[in-house]
């Protein structure tokens, strides 16, 4: 069972690491595949009356599945062929009443609505064949799955009970006697194929095949550790790159070998007809056992610490990296051992007694290793107390083991030996599939990831011939490679869970090929081509939309009298129109039409007028905001207590930015209903004003001709409009002055005002010129007299 599954899991990574070619059917019409699909599913029916083994289901499940989608396929085809034959006859146009056609046009018409009937029930019966296929498959699994639960429950003798071991020694002599049996065939057939010829082939499949699992592999590691570190550039790629490699080179090394042998025994005749099922049991096993060290050896690199991916000590690589070859070797023995009990017919008690031992085996193989991960676990955590103690997940995981481990043991010595053996299998299972899974992701996500980075050359030729921006770039390698690990994280799955009479992978491709068929929602037909179909649209409508926004901003508003503010308001209202449409489009091509897309804005109308009336607001004022202009891009603005430049509208908010470099997002409403000071709305000229006050005996003549000559000596202040000062007021003694000026913008007005204060006042000091406040004075009255 196990060697299926690695084959299986083998053929997915090769799948997922080169491109799929489809076969080509040979039945190419329609009607032919779907007879022949009725026929293989009748065929299966029948089967499933007589009695048959786990083999047998697996492949009535592969036939049944595979008619289903023949049946599909064919169903598939006709559709196209419906649509074409409705096309006809909508051309034809529909007879008046009262007249008559033409006999050609009528003939014609008759032929063609005899080919859409026979089609249409074509089409039907295509349909109903896949429903059955469907069924038939369920059935086989159900039954799959009860055959399983009633082998993990079958209870023998314990071995702690005598009945046990006297059962043994009961046929102990009769298996003596089949297994004697047995190897002298086998030496019958040697001894007879020595006699006549030498056995060249054997010993040239025996040399060919320990060059390749010795010699062989080691040259092939090395060559591919070299051609990585020459040619793949990226320390991850490298790594996850030669970890793949290393387990296709472990796998399939001993398997090459275990075929040269066996091909080499059969050409020289050694091998007699009732050893072919287990020299087929010696190479699977060489392949699953290889397979076996070599995904275990990959994960923990001991001789080669740095191209290690798993987060391991080099400590526990080296403790761990035995027990490997352990679980290797009792792997294989496990394949062989369930062959030769098959080929030479043992007995029940024999069977369940090898069953025991290899229950034994596995529970010390298990209880070892958790010993040693948990040391190491020890160890680490006291000697790194200030590390991360995160360890709830390796913990959770050693518990379960634990707690299989503990249940095995009971069930073994209860008698329950197959379920004992299966849970043990299950967990050894369980982390040579994981192991691979875990190496498989890895290196998905370093190929999806470094090739589709801004920076590498498949990247850049990206950006550069069709405008993408980096972080598109980027992104669609992060969807790519979680999708292509979600893929092989449910494989794995699959894979774990098929012993428990889950189905193989066939049945999970026909799950989701169940799925990819799609769904009805409110008369809407939802399948994932239908998604891809309008995300597909959608982007095109993008495209389409960013085009016209660059010739739009690029090519046409430049040449229009608009100012900056204008433009941008333009371009956004033009972007929103052409997202929207591009939306239309999306929808449109999924089967939503425009009447539905009302009734979805009726039922969001809903929503608005409960939920969203603030979201509607800011919309609506960004578009009075964009229309009307009342502040554009560039202006000066005061809203409440802060004020600023205003860098962006939306249709949502409006961006100021304040004068300490921080922006101020506000509500396109608040600009709206609230009171908003435009200090660059009707001009962008900004002005200046200085009051000061000298004593009465000063000399205004004076003060005004130095006020006038500062202001005529600022660079900021404008000529136009003139500058100006004027006496405000006479009073306590002192003569208030109020002067003006205008700067190029508000901007510019607290600096220019700064520096005409700075040379005011040095004149004034150089002429003996006072400038201040009201002298205060305050008097003390004695108002004791009051007592």
């Amino acid at each position: 069972m196990h060697v299926l599954l690695i084959v299986m899991l083998l053929v997915l990574s090769l799948g997922l690491a080169s491109p799929v070619w489809a076969q080509a059917d040979p039945a190419t019409d329609p009607a032919a595949r779907l007879a022949q699909a009725e026929k293989d599913v009748r065929s299966v029916d029948q089967s499933l009356d007589t009695r048959m083994d786990a083999d047998d289901r697996k492949l009535l499940l592969a036939k049944v599945l595979a008619a289903k989608t023949a049946a599909s396929g064919a169903a598939g085809d006709l559709q196209d062929q419906l649509a074409l034959l409705d096309a006809k006859l909508t051309g034809l146009g529909t007879v008046a009443a009262g007249s008559s056609e033409a006999p050609d046009i009528k003939r014609q018409r008759a032929a063609l609505t005899r080919q859409r009937s026979a089609i249409d029930s074509a089409i039907k019966r295509g349909n109903l064949i896949g429903v059955e296929a469907q069924q038939l498959a369920d059935e086989i699994e159900r039954s799959e799955a009860e055959q399983f639960s009633e082998k993990i429950t079958t209870r023998s003798p314990s071995p702690l009970s005598p009945s046990f071991w006297s059962g043994l020694g009961d046929a102990f002599s009769r298996d003596l006697r089949r297994v004697t049996a047995f190897l002298e065939i086998g030496q019958e057939q040697a001894a007879e194929a020595l006699r006549s010829h030498r056995p060249w082939h054997a010993l040239a499949g025996l040399l060919l095949g320990l060059l390749i699992v010795g010699p062989g592999q080691v040259a092939a590691r090395r060559m591919g550790q070299r051609m990585l570190t020459e040619g793949v550039p990226g320390r991850r790629v490298r790594r996850s790159t030669y970890a793949l490699w290393r387990v296709a080179v472990g796998t399939f090394a001993p398997l090459l070998a275990a075929l040269s042998i066996a091909q080499g025994l059969r050409w020289s005749g050694l091998v007699a007809d009732r050893w072919e099922p287990l020299l087929g049991a010696f190479v699977g096993g060489c392949a699953f056992s290889g397979f076996t060290f070599s995904v275990l050896g990959a994960l923990l690199m001991r001789s080669r610490p740095s191209w290690r991916i798993a987060a391991i000590s080099d400590n526990g690589a080296a403790r761990l990296r035995p027990y490997s070859l352990l679980l290797a070797l009792l792997a294989f023995l496990g394949v062989i051992y369930a062959q030769f009990n098959a080929s030479v017919g043992v007995s029940k008690a024999a069977q369940e007694a090898t069953q025991a031992v290899f229950a034994l085996l596995h529970i010390l193989l298990v209880s070892a290793v958790l010993v040693t991960v948990a040391r190491l676990r020890t160890a680490k955590m006291e000697a790194a107390e200030d590390a991360d103690r995160n360890e709830s997940v390796s913990g959770l995981v050693s518990l379960i083991a634990w707690i299989l481990v503990a249940t095995a043991t009971i069930a073994l010595l209860l008698g329950y030996f197959s379920l004992s053996l299966f849970l043990l299998q299950m967990v050894t299972w369980a982390t040579v599939l994981g192991s691979a899974v875990y190496l498989l992701m890895a290196a998905i996500d370093d190929l999806a990831t470094t090739i589709f980075d801004r920076s590498s050359r498949f990247g850049m030729a990206l950006v550069r011939s069709l405008g993408l921006r980096g972080s598109a770039v980027e992104q669609f390698g992060v969807l790519l490679s979680g999708l292509l690990r979600l893929a092989v994280l449910l494989m794995g799955f699959s894979l774990l869970l098929s012993p428990f009479g889950a189905g193989n992978v066939a049945s999970l491709f026909s799950r989701l090929g169940a799925l990819a068929e799609g769904f009805e929602v409110g008369g809407v037909a939802v399948s994932p081509g239908a998604i891809l179909r309008g995300m597909l649209v959608l982007l095109i409508g993008l495209a389409l939309v960013r085009g016209f926004m660059r010739w739009l901003e690029r090519r046409y508003l430049p040449v229009t009298d608009l100012d900056g503010s204008g433009r941008n308001s333009v371009s956004l209202v033009a972007r929103y129109v052409g997202i929207a449409l591009a939306v239309i489009w999306g929808l449109a091509s999924l089967g939503i039409g425009i009447e539905r897309i009302a009734i979805l804005l009726s039922a969001l109308s809903v929503g608005i007028g409960f939920g969203l009336q603030a979201i509607t607001q800011n919309f609506v004022s960004g578009l009075i905001l964009l229309a009307e202009r009342p502040i554009k891009i560039g202006d000066l603005v005061r809203v409440g207590q802060d004020e600023g430049d205003v860098k962006r509208i939306s249709v949502r908010s409006t961006e100021i930015e304040l004068p300490d470099h921080s922006t101020l997002i506000v509500p396109n409403s608040e600009l709206i209903t609230k009171i908003v000071l435009n200090k660059t709305l009707a001009s962008p000229l900004g002005r200046m004003q200085i009051q000061f006050s000298v004593p009465i005996e000063t000399d205004a003549d004076k003060v005004r001709e130095i006020v006038l000559a500062t202001y005529a000596d600022e660079p900021a202040v404008l000529a136009e409009p003139a500058y100006s000062l004027f006496i405000d007021s006479i009073a306590d003694g002192r003569i208030f002055f109020n002067s003006f000026a205008h700067v190029a913008s508000p901007r510019a007005a607290y600096g220019a005002r700064s520096n005409v204060f700075t040379v005011l006042l040095r004149r004034f000091r150089e002429e003996g010129i006072e400038i201040g406040t009201v002298p205060q004075r305050m008097e003390l009255i004695n108002m004791g007299h009051l007592d």
